[in-house]
C-alpha cells in the first residue's frame, strides 16, 4: 500500500473526467489516497476594474461544486478509497506542479482540458505538467478504461530509461498484466557491421536493461522486443493493444536541454491508451 497521494487535475471537461476515473482505478489498485484538484483562474471581461465580491463567490461555489461532484463520483465506485477534493483559485499547471513537488507520487491529467481549443491535440496545462513535473505523470487518453493487453515500456540507454522500467514493472504487477519491453533503433544506411550483428547488439542491450527488474518482479511475465524504426512510431503502433505505455521523460536521442523528449511528446498526442511518463 502506498501512502503518498495520487493527484488528478479536474476542470469539468470530459477528458479530465476520464483522468479522474483512471486515477481512481489506480488508487484502488495501489491503495494510495487520491486528491482531485480543480485549480481555476477566473478571467473577467473588466480585468482592470474591481470585481464584485458576489462574482468571485459564485466562481468559488462553482469550483467547489465541480470538485465535489468528482469526489462523489469516485466514492460512488464503492471501493472505499481515501479521496478528497480541493478547489483553489490559482493557475492550474503551477498548482499541480507544486503539489507534485510537495510529495505526490503521481500526477494524472487528461490530454486536453476545458480551456483547450478543439483543434489542439494536447492541452497547455497537460503539456506543462508532463514537461515540468518532478514526479511521474499519467496523461489519460485513448482507451482510458482498457484493462486488457500488456503494459508496454519503451527503453533505451538514456538515464530516464531506468525510471520508465521501474514504473512499468510496478504498473504491470499492480494490474496483474504482462509487460512488453521494447527497444527501437534505426540502423545506419551504410553500417560498418552486418545488420544481423547490429540487431544482436541491440537485443543484448535490451536484455541487460531488463534483467535486473525482471529479477525484482518475478511475478511479472516479461516479453522483450527489438524493433526497427523510430521509437515514437513503434510505441504508438503498439498502443492500439496496450493498456498503458510507459516512457522516460527524455530518451537517448533527445537534446540535453529538453525536459521532455520527442517520443514522450508524440505519445501524448497520438497514443491510443494512457501514457505514463517517468521523470528520473
Amino acid at each position: 500500500m502506498h501512502t503518498a497521494r495520487i493527484v488528478a487535475g479536474y476542470d469539468g471537461s470530459a477528458e479530465s473526467l476520464a483522468a479522474v476515473d483512471w486515477a481512481a482505478a489506480e488508487a484502488e489498485r495501489t491503495g494510495a489516497p487520491l486528491q482531485v484538484i480543480n485549480a481555476y483562474r477566473q478571467v473577467w471581461p473588466a480585468a482592470y476594474y474591481d470585481v464584485a465580491p458576489e462574482l468571485t463567490e459564485a466562481a468559488n461555489r462553482q469550483a467547489e461544486t465541480l470538485v465535489g461532484d468528482a469526489v462523489a463520483r469516485v466514492r460512488g465506485r464503492g471501493t472505499g478509497i481515501d479521496v478528497i477534493g480541493t478547489a483553489v483559485d490559482a493557475l492550474p499547471a503551477a498548482t499541480l506542479l507544486d503539489v507534485g513537488a510537495a510529495g505526490a507520487r503521481l500526477l494524472v491529467v487528461g490530454n486536453r482540458g476545458a480551456g483547450g481549443l478543439t483543434n489542439l491535440l494536447m492541452g497547455s496545462v497537460s503539456q506543462q505538467v508532463a514537461t515540468h513535473a518532478s514526479v511521474p505523470v499519467a496523461v489519460v487518453r485513448g482507451r482510458s478504461t482498457a484493462t486488457g493487453g500488456p503494459v508496454v515500456a519503451g527503453t533505451d540507454d538514456s538515464p530516464g530509461a531506468g525510471a520508465a522500467l521501474a514504473l512499468a514493472f510496478e504498473a504491470a504487477r499492480a494490474r496483474g498484466a504482462g509487460l512488453v519491453a521494447i527497444r527501437a533503433y534505426v540502423p545506419p544506411v551504410q553500417p560498418v557491421l552486418p545488420y544481423s550483428e547490429i540487431e544482436a547488439q541491440e537485443r543484448a542491450a535490451l536484455e541487460a536493461s531488463v534483467a535486473g527488474w525482471a529479477a525484482k518482479y518475478p511475478d511479472v511475465a516479461v516479453e522483450t522486443r527489438v524493433a526497427v524504426g523510430r521509437a515514437a512510431k513503434v510505441l504508438i503502433g503498439v498502443s492500439h493493444t496496450a493498456q498503458l505505455v510507459v516512457v522516460g521523460s527524455r530518451g537517448h536521442g533527445g537534446f540535453t536541454g529538453l525536459l521532455l523528449g520527442s517520443v514522450g511528446q508524440q505519445l501524448m498526442h497520438h497514443a491510443e491508451c494512457p501514457v505514463l511518463i517517468g521523470h528520473a
